[in-house]
């Protein structure tokens, strides 16, 4: 039977090596469940494993859309089945990697069914938004629906607007049409998490903004400054700069944001892939240890 192995965890854990290891073992291909890697406008604020690690293996969903492209889960959900479906025409296995879990459970699952909201709710929330800012969306989902809001990502104001939007016309949590039919997929699914102790996931964190910047953040933020509307953009990575070039903040401000926006977004990553009772934990570490169990799960398909 075909199978997908899916390595998923907080942003920072090390997901990329463990990635391109798997992939070698298997002699396969990496199919990217990161919502901003597909863009190639952008590259130093995602993470983009580097050109020398992408020779390793085929990647799918990485520099594979463009920042002007309304790129969502559904887009992702057919991109991955496709992709899938060509590498198993040559191999059984196929390896997945990423912390987006609402892409990695629409792979999975399918996507559940959300009410179509009214135009005027939708033009409503986007006018006071505009009009009263982020801070004021934030609030307004937290009283409203905190059970999305425990796992919403705080800082993306189009998927907090789409929330609002989702409880402003049902008077329900967008997470309520989260528990629809599963889909029945063709292939198998072995889902593999890897998780540090929280100071030492956070201090690989600071590190790796600190890096960040010297490999020039700041001058790819301000290269895309003039697109700063478009909704790939609205992102931990980038907004902390444009807000630093509109003269909201200091250089030094902006990057403490950017730390701390990027610890808050790794702790909900944690908090959504905790609650899938599918994923076995291990230690970024522990490459051997991760291929043994992939490989037992494998022989009992």
């Amino acid at each position: 039977m075909n199978c997908v192995i899916i390595i998923a965890g907080p942003t920072a854990v090390g997901k990329t090596a463990l990635s391109l290891q798997l992939a070698q073992h298997f002699n396969t291909a990496i199919i990217s469940a990161d919502s901003r890697q597909c863009f190639r406008e952008l590259n130093i604020g995602v993470a983009k494993p580097e050109p020398q690690e992408l020779a390793l293996a085929p990647h799918y969903f990485i520099n594979s859309h463009s920042i002007q492209e309304e790129v969502n889960a559904a887009v992702f959900e057919q991109y991955a089945l496709d992709a899938a479906a060509s590498v198993f025409t040559h191999n059984p296995v196929a390896v997945m990697v990423g912390g987006t879990g609402l892409y990695i459970k629409a792979f999975c699952e399918g996507l559940d069914n959300i009410p179509p909201v009214p135009d005027e709710i939708h033009e409503q929330v986007v006018a006071q938004y505009q009009q009263h800012g982020l801070e004021w969306l934030q609030q307004q989902l937290q009283e409203k629906d905190p059970e999305f809001w425990a796992v919403a990502e705080q800082q993306n104001p189009q998927r907090l607007m789409r929330a609002l939007e989702v409880w402003n016309a049902t008077g329900a949590s967008i997470h309520s049409f989260r528990v629809g039919k599963k889909e029945q997929r063709s292939f198998a699914v072995i889902k593999i998490g890897l998780e540090l102790d929280r100071p030492v996931l956070y201090q690989r964190i600071n590190a790796r903004v600190d890096i960040m910047m010297q490999q020039g953040l700041l001058a790819e933020a301000t290269e895309l400054y003039p697109q700063k509307h478009l909704n790939a953009l609205q992102t931990v990575g980038y907004r902390e700069f444009f807000d630093y070039l509109d003269g909201k903040t200091t250089l030094p401000q902006a990057v403490e944001l950017l730390k701390q926006n990027t610890r808050h977004y790794a702790k909900r990553q944690m908090t959504w892939f905790k609650k899938d009772a599918a994923v076995q934990w291990f230690h970024p570490a522990d490459s051997e240890a991760v291929i043994a169990y992939v490989t037992t799960m494998l022989a009992q398909l």
